[in-house]
C-alpha cells in the first residue's frame, strides 16, 4: 500500500505514523537506528507490505493492468488504491481528510531531524505540495506516478498508466472494496480499530 493507507493504518502519534512510512524512504540498516515508538510503525509498515503483496485480491488488480506496465504492478496498483481510499475517506474516516493530512505533515516537523537529508526532502515535499489530498483526484495519482517513475533506474511514465485505471475503474474498486476491510483487521489491533473507527 501506499501512503495516505499506511498513515490511515497507524496509530495517532507521530512517531508511529512516521515509522510507518519510513521503510520507504530509509534504507533498511538505517532503520534498526530509530527509537522503539519508532520501530513499532515500521513493524506495522512491514506487516501491512507482507500481507498485501501476496493477497489474491491484490494480485488480482495487478493482473487488471496491461501487459505493457505488470512488470510496476505493485506501485501502481498500490497508487491506484490510495486514489480510492482518498475518494471513500468521508465513510471509513471520522476526520475529514484535509483536516487528516494537515494534522500528519505538521506531526512530522518535530522529528524532521532525525531522519536523512533525502527522506526529509520527501517528507517537505509531500506536505508543500499535500500529496495526501492530491490522491483524490485522477491528476494527483498521475503526477505521483510520474514522479515515481522518474526516480527508476530506467525511467518511464507512469503517469501513463492512470489510463488502466480509468478503464477498469470499477473493478479496481470492486477490488479494493474487498481488499481493504481484510487488510485492515489483519494488521489493526481489535481494541484500536474500535476507538478509532478503522
Amino acid at each position: 500500500m501506499n501512503w495516505l493507507a499506511h498513515l490511515y493504518l497507524s496509530e495517532p502519534t507521530p512517531e508511529f505514523r512516521l515509522g510507518n512510512l519510513l521503510p520507504d524512504l530509509v534504507p533498511a540498516r538505517a532503520l534498526t537506528e530509530f527509537p522503539p515508538a519508532f520501530q513499532e510503525g515500521i513493524r506495522r509498515h512491514r506487516r501491512i507490505d507482507a500481507f498485501t503483496d501476496t493477497h489474491p485480491l491484490f494480485r488480482q488488480s495487478i493482473r487488471r493492468l496491461g501487459p505493457e506496465y505488470r512488470r510496476y504492478g505493485g506501485v501502481l496498483v498500490d497508487m491506484f488504491y490510495d486514489h480510492i481510499l482518498a475518494r471513500e475517506w468521508d465513510s471509513m474516516a471520522s476526520q475529514p481528510l484535509p483536516e487528516f493530512a494537515a494534522e500528519v505533515y505538521a506531526s512530522f516537523e518535530a522529528h524532521l531531524a532525525r531522519v536523512p537529508p533525502e527522506a526529509r526532502y520527501r517528507l517537505l515535499s509531500m506536505r508543500s505540495t499535500n500529496w495526501l489530498c492530491a490522491y483524490r483526484e485522477l491528476e494527483g495519482i498521475r503526477l505521483a506516478l510520474s514522479r515515481i517513475g522518474s526516480h527508476l533506474r530506467r525511467p518511464i511514465d507512469l503517469g501513463l498508466a492512470v489510463t488502466a485505471l480509468e478503464r477498469e475503474y470499477e473493478r479496481f474498486h470492486e477490488d479494493f472494496r474487498e481488499f481493504f476491510p481484510q487488510l485492515a483487521a489483519h494488521v489493526v489491533p481489535v481494541e484500536t480499530r474500535t476507538n478509532s473507527g478503522h
